[in-house]
Formats: C-alpha cells, sequence, structure tokens
C-alpha cells in the first residue's frame, strides 16, 4: 500500500485506522525493522482484541522472523502484560493495541529489552526510516536462518508477579464492580484478582474490539456513567475502569464518585514509600495536584516533577531511580515493574489500601484530595504562541507569581496555578488549573479562559 508514515508513527508509537492508513504488510515491514534496530536474537509480541490485532501480530511477528529473529507470541494481552513479559524475559517487544481509540484503528506499543521505551529518540525514528526505505526499494532477501515462532501463556506468571508486589492476604473482604469496556481487563482481572478475598461483579468482560457498550476510555466522564450507577446498585466498596489495553485504571468511590487519579497517586505513593523504608523518589507531572508532592514529603519521599507524557516519565524514573510515578491521565509507573506503567498494580494498591482499614474508599481518598481541580480544558486557538504570549503578559511582574516553561506555560500562586500547554498534534490549547477551594479555581479559570479564547 502506499502508505503516509508521517501520519501513522506518532511521538510514542504507531496509530492509524486499518486498512485505510496501514496494513499486515505493512506490520511486517516494521517487525523487520524493529528487529534490526533493536538488534535483538529474539523478541516477544503480543496483542489486544480488536478484530485486527491477531493478523497484524502476526505479519510483525513473520516479518521479525524473516530477519533472523526468534519470536515469541504471548497471544492476547493488556500492555502491561507485554511490558511483563518483556521484563521478565529480558527482551524487547511489541504490543498491538490502540488503547482507547475507536474500532477501526490500530497500533503498535514498542519496548526494549526489560520493557524500556521505544519513542521518536530512542528508536521509533529509525524504524519509520527504515520502513520507508523498504517502502521504496522493496524488502530485503530474508535472513540466511529464518527464525522461529514459538507461543507462550505469561498471564499466570504475570498475575503471580503482580500479588508479589502487594501483600492483599489480610485484607477485610471488599465487593469491587470492575468495567472492563469489552477491553483486555476483561481477560486479565480474573486471573490477578483469583484468590483474593474479593467479590467480583463483572462489566462488558466480553472481548469485543467493536466497543458495543461505550468507548474504552474511563477519563471521559461519558464512559464510566455504567460503573458509577452499578457500584452504589451493587452496595459495592469501589469501582475500577480500564481503558482498552488495560493499561490505566480509574477508580470511584462507594458513592460512584470519581476518584481523583491524582489522589490515587498520592495514595500509591505513600504506600510505596512505606515500602521502602520511606525514601525515595516520586515522579509526578506538572498537572498533577499539589497534593502529590505534599504527601510525598510527607512520607519522607522526595517529589520529582517532570513534563506532561510517558516517555519523560519513563526517562525520569530511569535516570532518577525514583520507586513510583504518577499521571492525572491515569497512567501509574512503578520502579518494580521496570519502571513500566501498570493500571493493575496500581489497582491492587487501591484494594490493599481500602481492605487494610475499616472507613470507606471516599473518607480513605478524602486526604488525598485537598485541593478543587478543573480538570482538563481545551480551547481551538488560531496561533497557540500568540495566545501563551498573551496570558504570559497578562502574569508576569505579578507580585507573589511565578511562571515557569518546563511545559508550555505554568502560572503559580500561593493558593492557585494553572498550567496552558499547546497539543502536539491540533489547534488546541490546553488548560488545567487548581486553587485551594472552587470559587478561586473557577475564578482563575474563567481569567485564563477568557485570554486564551480572546
Amino acid at each position: 500500500m502506499a502508505a503516509d508514515l508521517s501520519q501513522i508513527v506518532k511521538a510514542y508509537d504507531v496509530r492509524g485506522v486499518v486498512p485505510d492508513q496501514w496494513d499486515e504488510t505493512l506490520a511486517g515491514l516494521f517487525g523487520a525493522a524493529f528487529a534490526e534496530v533493536t538488534g535483538a536474537a529474539a523478541i516477544v509480541v503480543g496483542h489486544d482484541m480488536r478484530p485486527s490485532s491477531p493478523g497484524l501480530s502476526r505479519a510483525f511477528a513473520r516479518g521479525a522472523a524473516e530477519r533472523g529473529v526468534d519470536v515469541t507470541e504471548i497471544g492476547l494481552c493488556s500492555t502491561d502484560q507485554l511490558y511483563y513479559a518483556s521484563g521478565a524475559l529480558n527482551l524487547p517487544g511489541a504490543m498491538f493495541t490502540a488503547s482507547h481509540n475507536p474500532a477501526q484503528y490500530n497500533g503498535i506499543k514498542m519496548c526494549r529489552a526489560g520493557a524500556a521505551p521505544v519513542g521518536q529518540d530512542t528508536g521509533l525514528a529509525e524504524i519509520r526510516e527504515l520502513v520507508e526505505r523498504r517502502l521504496a526499494e522493496g524488502a530485503p532477501e530474508p535472513a540466511a536462518a529464518t527464525g522461529t515462532l514459538t507461543t507462550r501463556d505469561t498471564l499466570e506468571d504475570y498475575a503471580a508477579h503482580l500479588r508479589s508486589l502487594v501483600d492483599l492476604t489480610a485484607i477485610r473482604p471488599l465487593k469491587v464492580v470492575v468495567d472492563a469496556g469489552n477491553g483486555m481487563g476483561g481477560h486479565t482481572v480474573p486471573t490477578v484478582f483469583a484468590g483474593l478475598p474479593l467479590t467480583l461483579v463483572p462489566m462488558y468482560f466480553e472481548l469485543d474490539g467493536t466497543f458495543p457498550n461505550h468507548e474504552a476510555n474511563p477519563l471521559d466522564p461519558a464512559n464510566i456513567v455504567d460503573l458509577q450507577k452499578r457500584v452504589p446498585a451493587e452496595g459495592a466498596d469501589l469501582g475500577i475502569a480500564f481503558d482498552g489495553d488495560a493499561d490505566r485504571c480509574f477508580v470511584v468511590d462507594e458513592n460512584g464518585d470519581p476518584v481523583s487519579p491524582s489522589a490515587i497517586t498520592a495514595l500509591v505513593a505513600a504506600r510505596e514509600l512505606a515500602r521502602n523504608g520511606g525514601e525515595g523518589m516520586v515522579i509526578h507531572n506538572l498537572i498533577t495536584s499539589r497534593t502529590v508532592p505534599e504527601v510525598v514529603r510527607e512520607n519522607g519521599g522526595t517529589p520529582v516533577r517532570t513534563r506532561v507524557g510517558h516517555s519523560f516519565i519513563k526517562a525520569e524514573m530511569a535516570r532518577s531511580g525514583a520507586i513510583f510515578g504518577g499521571e492525572h491521565s491515569a497512567h501509574y509507573y512503578f520502579k518494580d515493574f521496570w519502571n513500566a506503567d501498570t493500571g493493575m498494580l496500581a489497582a491492587l494498591h487501591v484494594l490493599a489500601a481500602l481492605g487494610g482499614q475499616d472507613a470507606p474508599l471516599s473518607s480513605l481518598v478524602a486526604q488525598y484530595d485537598r485541593y478543587a481541580g478543573s480538570g482538563e480544558i481545551n480551547s481551538t486557538v488560531a496561533d497557540q504562541g500568540a495566545r501563551l504570549a498573551a496570558v504570559r503578559a497578562a502574569y508576569e511582574g505579578h507580585p507573589g507569581v511565578t511562571l515557569d516553561d518546563l511545559d508550555g506555560l505554568t502560572v503559580a500562586a500561593a493558593d492557585w496555578w494553572f498550567n496552558v500547554r499547546p497539543s502536539n498534534t491540533e489547534p488546541l490549547l490546553r488548560l488545567n488549573a487548581e486553587a485551594k477551594d472552587a470559587a478561586t479555581m473557577a475564578a482563575i479559570r474563567d481569567e485564563a479562559l477568557a485570554i486564551i479564547r480572546a
């Protein structure tokens, strides 16, 4: 096919519409290029439940095998299960998924051995260049010795590893509603939760990459409405929603109210610091709540602030030796999980924290939810730079106000802050604001939006 790789090779992964933008032929070329760029003798490949995933995954595996690389195919898996396999087997890996995107999309998330990320600066640009060259010149002759394709089931081992990192044996019995969104959580949750003192109420566990019930993106409030209703109706202790490839988790309390991912980050950070003797660095991106660095310091840790985006967090995790990292997008990263993100491990921490005391989840998380936040608000603008400059001009030089440019523009005062950052792919500015109370937050939010949208 005549493919435009600039449209499908993103900053951190490959993603596009199948078969319009890419197909199995292209997947095979990506497999060959991945094998060459990593220089590995063996790799591991897995896929989600989308209709196009098995064919794309197998084509990628064959492309790698033709370059002489042995391929372990782990079949249906969550993205963090693929990271587990990459870490435990010490092999580069490729996961076929488009996460929360609609059914017609698919993609490839790639990593080096030990689940180290592959992004534009760490191999993805070279992979793209190789694929483009092969599209223009044709594929090279297969290697003298073709690699092998073998299958391996890693689900039980993945579940056992997660349970080894969080002790749930002594918790009180809990009733938990899980909305898998017809995604890979429906595959992994039953095995991970097996034998734990949990009553599981499953929602949409049927693997269906057409997403017949709702999009598998729990950060969109519309997609957790069913879960919010079901939790109080069941008299459950909490609800958990996973995205399509089950690497992110979102939590609702016993009343069906959403729990901020920043509150989950703070809760897990406190637990991970306790597990590490009250010492360690914790990474948080700059749009997480001020609660997170406060809780980290209160528990003896050192907070480290980064740009938004998993490649920045993973790079800082590896550089600093941090024990944990969290993003407001509900990605959670663990040193003991090869610095990779796993929503399932974060969910187990929440279950352990809740089950280790008698208060309901709403009371437990209140200590980790200290400020009023706006959530992310997108504004379409004609000139991102001009609007950012207007925001800067409005606040620069004000007494008690600081500005920084770590990612977009952050404007902060003693009892409020907001960040405005441009989208890399659309003519948008994204605003996140937080303050000591709802009235102050609303005033700051509206003031900033008026400048952005002027």
